[in-house]
């Protein structure tokens, strides 16, 4: 138990640190690329953190646990949303100005996707073809229609100007996310198998949070230097990617259905959670520290319903 406590304590510290140095080379990244903070998280901070959840899932999946492969899904999407964006706003204020709508679509469509393959219970790898082909089809998309730019698009002094500098930390910050990511998770399973958790129990909320702590890392890194685009965007970015990239890899690998046990309140919270956002990118200015805490507490209420 005493090493399970200390892998744990040892991801918290390491993704606490990648955090901020992958913000820190994303941000110049966008910048000698020309590219919005919004894209650059939507893209290059939502694939680099979404890697603790490829790893998970795709290990799980091999080994044959789907509940933890898919819980590790479903679960990290509802923690990014509830959870991340919730925590990111408690701290700074997430200014919204019209940016990421569509891809908020986006998220939405392809949840009500996953939603429909859990409860049809089809698990093919051509289905998981299609959904690492709708992946690129996304990529290439947002590339070429990259939108408006967020108002908190400004040059900040304290960020690198040499290129290599900046993909060395985004390289950096990375691979110490995703030890810190890998470590964490080693530590919570175990913990969870000495306490005897079902196993998509695990998936859902251990795993799921776990996996996701690189982006809550990021995500509040880049609240904390007011890159608001940044913050959103690896949110949003991060549940597309999850969906397709993650679960179009899991089900070509290791095809296997959805879990059943899924496919009801999880997903429905899951569904709702994306069209909560889609409306708030909508209707709403900003999301503030009100809003924040009312993602947060569903999260975590979600999390007691689950081990109740």
């Amino acid at each position: 138990m005493l090493e399970a406590i200390l892998l744990s304590l040892g991801g918290l510290v390491g993704l606490a640190i990648g955090g901020e140095l992958l913000v820190r080379g994303a941000v110049g990244i966008a910048q000698k690329l020309g590219v919005s903070t919004l894209f650059t998280g939507l893209v290059i901070v939502g694939f680099a953190t979404s890697m603790p959840e490829m790893v998970a899932s795709v290990q799980a999946a091999l080994s044959g646990s789907p509940g933890i492969a898919w819980g590790n899904i479903v679960g990290s999407n509802i923690a990014n949303t509830l959870l991340i964006l919730g925590a990111s706003a408690l701290i700074m204020p997430i200014a919204l100005s019209g940016i990421g709508r569509r891809d908020a679509v986006v998220a939405l469509a392809v949840t009500l996707l996953l939603w429909g393959l859990a409860l049809t219970q089809i698990g093919a790898v051509w289905i998981g073809i299609a959904l690492l082909g709708l992946i690129v089809v996304y990529i290439v998309w947002r590339y070429r229609h990259p939108g408006a730019a967020p108002l908190d698009e400004v040059e900040d002094d304290d960020q690198p100007q040499s290129g290599v500098i900046a993909f060395g930390l985004f390289a950096v910050g990375l691979a110490i996310l995703v030890a810190g990511g890998n470590a964490l998770v080693t530590g919570a399973i175990s913990l969870a198998t000495i306490f005897k958790v079902p196993e998509t129990v695990i998936g859902l909320t251990i795993v799921a949070v776990g996996t996701s702590l690189p982006e809550l890392a990021a995500s509040v890194a880049a609240a904390l230097r007011g890159k608001s685009g940044l913050a959103l965007g690896n949110v949003v970015g991060s549940n597309i990617y999850n969906i397709l990239l993650i679960g179009g890899a899991t089900m070509t690998i290791a095809p296997s259905p959805v879990s059943a046990d899924l496919a009801g309140l999880q997903m429905a919270l899951l569904t709702a959670s994306a069209a909560a956002l889609l409306a708030l990118l909508w209707f709403a200015r900003s999301i503030g520290r009100v809003i924040g805490a009312v993602l947060v507490a569903a999260f975590a209420a979600n999390v007691v319903f689950v081990f109740s």
